[in-house]
C-alpha cells in the first residue's frame, strides 16, 4: 500500500493511543561520496576508480519501479538530498509525527554483502555501521543500528561482530536472505555462533543479490514476479534454516525476517510438518517439529502488510502466526510505507494483542526499555 500522496493531520500522532517500535527504517546517505570518510584510504580509492562489483549485473534496476524516484514516497524528499539522508527531516515526518519510541536503522546501501570484492565488502561493512552511529544514533537514541556484515566471508563477519558487541547501540545483526549458498548451510553457522554469543538477533530483510535467478525457472520477465519472488525467497531461508538444523544446533539464535510478508507464513509451517512426518529419517538432527522450530526461533514484521478484502481475515492470520512473534514496521521512506494509523485499523484483535505487535513483543526482543 502507498501513502505517497497522503497529508498528515497535525494532531493525527496525538490519537494514536499505542507507541510504536518502527523495525524497518531505511538511512540514506545525502551524497554518494558520505561514506568516503568512514573507509580506509585503500578503499577509498577503490570506489573512486572501480566501483563497487556485484553478483549480477544492472542489480539496482530490479528492486523498484521506475515511477517511484529513489524507491521512496514523493512526500519524503527532504528539503536537500535524497529520501532517508536528513535526520532532521526524518524526524519531525516520521519519528515524531508517528510517536515511534525506537526505530531499527536498515542500510540497504552500497549492498556490503553483495560485494564480489570480499575485502572491500568487509571494509564497506565497518564503514556502513561506523557511518550509523556516527550519523544517525549518536543524535538521536531513539534510533538503533543494525550490525552489516558480509556473510560470504565469515571470519570478516565474525571480527565484526565481536566489535560492536559491547556497544548496545547495535540493536541486531543484518544479513541479505539470498546469498550465494542457502543460509542454513554450515558455512554460515560461524556467524551465527558470533550472533549467539553476541546476544542479537539476526535481521534479514528482504532482497540480496547473488546472481542467480529470482525462480527457480530463470529470470522473470516482469517486475510483478520480481517483486512476489521475495516471499518465495524468505519460505526457502526460513526451510533451510529449519532443516538443515541451524535451530537444533543454535537453540538461541533468533531471527527477525524484515519486509517479507506474513501471511505464507502458517502453509509453510503445515506443509513442513507434514513431510517432516513422512520423511524425517532424512533429517534425524531435528528433534522437534519444524513449527516448532518456526515459533521459538523466528519473527516477523508487518510490513508490507497483507490485505485481505474483510480485516478479520488478517487478525485470523495473525493469530495463526502468533502474535507475539508479529512487530510493526513501516519501511520509511520508501513507497510503500505503512502508516502506524492505517495498520491499526485494519487489525481486529485486543488492544493487549495490538499493543505487543505494535511495540511489546520488540522491546522484548531487543532488550529495550
Amino acid at each position: 500500500m502507498s501513502t505517497v500522496t497522503a497529508e498528515r493531520k497535525p494532531q493525527a500522532a496525538a490519537r494514536q493511543k499505542l507507541t510504536v517500535i518502527d523495525c524497518d527504517i531505511h538511512p540514506g546517505f545525502s551524497t554518494p561520496d558520505e561514506i568516503y570518510p568512514f573507509l580506509p584510504e585503500r578503499w577509498r580509492e577503490h570506489v573512486k576508480t572501480f566501483g563497487g562489483h556485484y553478483r549480477q549485473a544492472f542489480a539496482d534496476t530490479l528492486s523498484h519501479p521506475r515511477m517511484a524516484p529513489e524507491v521512496s514516497r514523493a512526500d519524503s524528499w527532504p528539503p536537500k538530498g535524497p529520501p532517508g539522508s536528513d535526520l532532521a527531516f526524518m524526524r519531525a515526518q516520521h519519528l515524531d509525527g508517528n510517536n515511534v519510541e525506537y526505530g531499527m536503522l536498515m542500510p540497504l546501501n552500497r549492498g556490503p554483502g553483495n560485494q564480489r570484492n570480499l575485502g572491500y565488502g568487509a571494509a564497506l561493512a565497518t564503514a556502513v555501521n561506523d557511518w550509523q552511529i556516527a550519523k544517525w544514533v549518536t543524535p538521536e537514541p531513539r534510533l538503533n543500528a543494525s550490525i552489516v556484515v558480509t556473510q560470504e566471508d565469515p571470519e570478516a563477519a565474525i571480527a565484526e561482530i565481536e566489535s560492536r558487541a559491547d556497544d548496545r547501540r547495535f540493536a541486531q545483526i543484518m544479513l541479505p536472505p539470498r546469498s550465494l549458498e542457502p543460509l542454513g548451510r554450515k558455512r554460515y553457522w560461524p556467524i551465527y555462533e558470533a550472533a549467539v554469543a553476541a546476544n542479537r538477533p539476526l535481521a534479514l530483510h528482504v532482497g540480496g543479490i547473488n546472481g542467480y535467478p529470482a525462480t527457480a525457472s530463470g529470470y522473470p520477465s516482469y517486475y510483478i514476479e520480481e517483486q512476489h519472488t521475495n516471499v518465495q525467497g524468505m519460505q526457502a531461508l526460513v526451510t533451510s534454516l529449519v532443516l538443515e538444523g541451524v535451530f537444533e544446533r543454535f537453540p538461541k539464535l533468533k531471527v527477525v525476517l524484515v519486509e517479507g510478508g506474513i501471511a505464507w507464513m502458517p502453509a509453510l509451517k503445515w506443509r513442513l510438518d507434514k513431510h517432516y512426518k513422512r520423511l524425517k529419517a532424512e533429517v534425524p538432527h531435528l528433534k522437534r517439529l519444524p513449527s516448532e522450530y518456526i515459533h521459538d526461533h523466528i519473527w516477523l514484521t508487518t510490513q508490507p502488510l497483507d490485505e485481505p478484502d474483510v480485516d478479520s481475515d488478517l487478525a485470523e492470520i495473525f493469530e495463526q502466526v502468533g502474535c507475539d512473534r508479529i512487530m510493526f514496521s513501516t519501511d520509511y521512506p520508501h513507497w510503500d510505507f505503512d502508516d502506524p494509523k492505517f495498520v491499526l485499523g485494519k487489525l481486529a484483535l485486543s488492544h493487549e494483542k495490538q499493543q505487543a505487535i505494535f511495540s511489546g513483543n520488540a522491546k522484548a526482543l531487543y532488550g529495550l526499555k
